[in-house]
């Protein structure tokens, strides 16, 4: 059970100045809220072009490297893509750990293993720097509407001295799961019930084609029942249309449902359905849908 929940319902009025590195499909919306927000925020991306480009279009300025992005932020946020890619932007000289001041706080919003957030949690100790693992839900659709839940890992300073004032420029919810991993941990728990869940809808969705009944009709009819979820609502009516093209990609579940695969066979969890979920994930895979959303599940069942 979380020590404290937060709901955050408006935006800050704080200004601070914050580093953010990363702009894939969820960093580039979460750093324009807080740019919105009034914060004086500095981009590093790998592709330079990309930073210049955000700037070019919502003000302040880019950084050549994590490090001097980092320099005199009292925030510095990164949504990369895995724990190889967090290593790279916070280590070496180069690295936003080299510019960071003592007394910031960093946050990750990248999904990644636990081992890697208590890892990066002992690294910031060392240089004065508070941190909190805080991966996100809520897709890019979240992302781009400022409605993401996220829950985070950490000591309680880090994270009261982080949840209202910055990340409630793109949160709806944020929760302190316990101390650092715990954010990692918590958003494994909701990969594992996603993968379930669409899969279930995948098949009920099949099911209703080859029993020649309109599945928009049964959706609309099933979603105010104990079926309803937020697959359903956002995907259901996609899947029977075979569009796939918006959302959370297959590559990127499949990362995350690693992670978690890994992390129930250190600690003993049995999962056999997310590990049955992910072998259908590589064949989607198989069947070039590797940036298909995660809804596409039901083309192995509709095309069979």
């Amino acid at each position: 059970m979380c020590s404290s929940c937060v709901l955050v319902t408006g935006k800050t009025e704080a200004v601070s100045s914050i580093a953010f590195i990363g702009l894939g499909v969820m960093g580039t919306p979460m750093a324009r809220h807080l740019a919105a927000a009034g914060h004086q925020v500095t981009i590093y991306n790998r592709t330079p072009e990309k930073a210049l480009a955000w700037v070019a279009l919502y003000g302040n300025r880019a950084a050549p490297t994590p490090r001097e992005a980092a320099e005199g932020a009292e925030f510095v946020l990164l949504c990369v893509g895995n724990d190889n890619d967090v290593r790279e932007v916070l280590y070496g000289p180069d690295g936003a750990l080299s510019g960071a001041a003592a007394g910031a706080v960093l946050v990750d919003h990248t999904t990644a293993s636990a081992q890697v957030a208590r890892e990066i949690a002992e690294a910031c100790a060392e240089f004065g720097v508070g941190f909190v693992d805080a991966p996100v839900s809520g897709g890019q659709a979240g992302a781009e509407n400022g409605q993401l839940t996220i829950m985070c890992g950490s000591d309680d300073e880090a994270y009261y001295r982080l949840a209202e004032p910055v990340m409630a420029a793109y949160a709806k919810a944020c929760s302190l799961m316990g101390p650092a991993g715990a954010g990692q941990l918590t958003k494994m728990v909701n990969q594992i019930c996603i993968a379930g869940v669409v899969q279930g809808l995948a098949e009920g969705i099949n099911f209703a084609m080859k029993a020649g009944l309109d599945p928009d009709a049964v959706i609309d009819v099933i979603r105010f029942g104990a079926a309803q979820s937020w697959q359903m609502e956002n995907r259901g009516h996609t899947m029977s249309r075979d569009e796939y093209d918006f959302g959370f990609a297959v590559e990127w579940m499949r990362k995350d449902l690693g992670i978690v695969l890994a992390e129930g066979n250190r600690n003993g969890a049995r999962l056999p359905v997310t590990a049955l979920v992910d072998q259908f994930y590589a064949q989607v895979v198989a069947r070039g849908g590797r940036r298909w959303d995660t809804s596409s599940l039901i083309q192995l069942l509709a095309n069979d």
